[in-house]
């Protein structure tokens, strides 16, 4: 299978002729090496060439860019800058977008329905209605513990040899507040 290295301007400046370079294929699919010594040099100095081009000009590239880096942070354009500039170019597109207006005109007259409006009244009048309910939970809770509060602690038990059951307490789970909290 013959190769071509087709005509170019190298890095260097220097034309790059075209040769036809016959490479064959093994069995197993890995080329052989009927090249010519002379063949097999051109194109090892070509490599050569050729990665020693793409290393400038990385050097080249990481300078940009850091120059670039030097003037944005000159200009006072620091990274955090960027990021809110291109959120909020984003968000302009957004707003101005096709389907975002399309989106934005539903609601609205969503919003506008009657339907939206009863339901609203009905979440808002849920809504008062669970807090008057919770409000009186709480004035009833209030008021059952003031009345505990109100009932006479029981005495400390007397030590004796036997075993005692504080009888105070056992009457305070019977008592009327005590059951109906």
């Amino acid at each position: 299978m013959p190769l071509l290295i087709m005509n170019r301007q190298g890095y260097s400046g220097e034309n790059v002729s075209p040769r036809n370079i016959s490479i064959g294929i093994s069995g197993i699919g890995s080329p052989t090496t009927g090249l010519s010594e002379e063949d097999e040099l051109d194109l090892k100095m070509e490599l050569a060439k050729t990665e020693d081009e793409i290393q400038t000009l990385r050097q080249v590239l990481l300078a940009k860019e850091k120059y670039a880096m030097d003037i944005k942070r000159q200009l006072g354009m620091g990274p955090f800058s960027e990021i809110k500039q291109n959120l909020s170019k984003g968000w302009q597109e957004v707003q101005t977008s096709n389907a975002y207006l399309t989106a934005s005109a539903t609601l609205e007259d969503i919003s506008q329905s009657n339907v939206y409006k009863r339901t609203q009244e009905s979440i808002s009048n849920a809504g008062q209605m669970t807090s008057a309910a919770l409000s009186t939970v709480g004035v009833a809770i209030s008021r059952r513990l003031g009345d505990m509060r109100a009932l006479p602690l029981p005495s400390p038990p007397r030590p004796s040899l036997g075993h005692s059951i504080s009888v105070p307490a056992m009457s305070m789970r019977h008592s009327n507040t005590f059951k109906s909290f």
